[in-house]
């Protein structure tokens, strides 16, 4: 037996409706619970056990879901804010309250977010223990100094005493990088390359540990990891180097 929850919300949850709109179907005979016609939408039902069908087709209930975003810029990584709109509004489409980010990208960055409402994997994902790679493309104006890959590669000390762990730079062309770090500071990509002379104009995430930018999305758009990417992504998230 699982915790009970309202069926409304239920419904709600997995992106039946507005509660409203699931409490107007349920007026009109279009919920069964175990067989049975539910008008009752504030009935408490057990995910685990009951079985729930909307117009004849059974909605199983995910508790935990996990969601492949492609952020775009002049969006905020967080669940809420008063000036500009967030990560978690993109997911409209989904009625989740639960779901977060996990890390930030800034606001003018933009690429591969991961949205779940999965604490543990998230936390897993963070921990500086764990050393999951994040690998950004990045545009930039300025003279990179000759040394800049062992600079990066042996750990910076930022000018304002910041300490980093080392990254990985990949120079493409003259104006085009790839960095893989292992944290998140805040600005980091940005303060990286401003403290070896070079401004970064354009940034954006390709991918976080094993997880990699669906080239089919566009900016804004999103969809549910697969099976496979979330096992490997959670796999990623166990590992622990010392």
């Amino acid at each position: 037996m699982g915790e009970k929850i309202r069926l409304d919300r239920y419904l709600a949850e997995m992106g039946k409706g507005s509660r409203s709109q699931i409490r107007q179907a349920a007026k009109k005979g279009r919920i069964q619970v175990n067989g049975q016609t539910e008008k009752q939408a504030d009935r408490k039902v057990d995910p685990e056990s009951d079985q729930v069908c909307m117009d004849g087709r059974p909605v199983s209930y995910q508790k935990l879901e996990y969601f492949m975003l492609y952020k775009p810029q002049n969006v905020v990584s967080a669940t809420e804010d008063s000036r500009y709109r967030t990560v978690v509004d993109l997911l409209e489409g989904e009625n989740r309250r639960d779901l977060f980010p996990v890390g930030r990208l800034d606001r003018d960055t933009e690429g591969l977010l991961l949205l779940t409402n999965d604490g543990e994997l998230a936390h897993q994902l963070l921990s500086p223990r764990r050393h999951v790679d994040k690998t950004y493309f990045a545009r930039i104006t300025g003279q990179l100094p000759a040394d800049a890959r062992q600079q990066m590669a042996a750990g910076m000390t930022l000018p304002d005493q910041t300490i980093l762990q080392p990254a990985r730079l990949r120079i493409l062309a003259e104006d085009e990088v790839l960095l893989t770090i292992q944290e998140g500071k805040f600005h980091q990509v940005k303060r990286m390359f401003e403290a070896l002379g070079c401004r970064v104009d354009y940034l954006k995430r390709l991918s976080m540990g094993s997880l990699v930018l669906d080239e089919t999305l566009k900016p804004g758009e999103y969809r549910r990891l697969t099976d496979e990417e979330l096992n490997m992504l959670k796999e990623c998230g166990r590992k622990e180097n010392h």
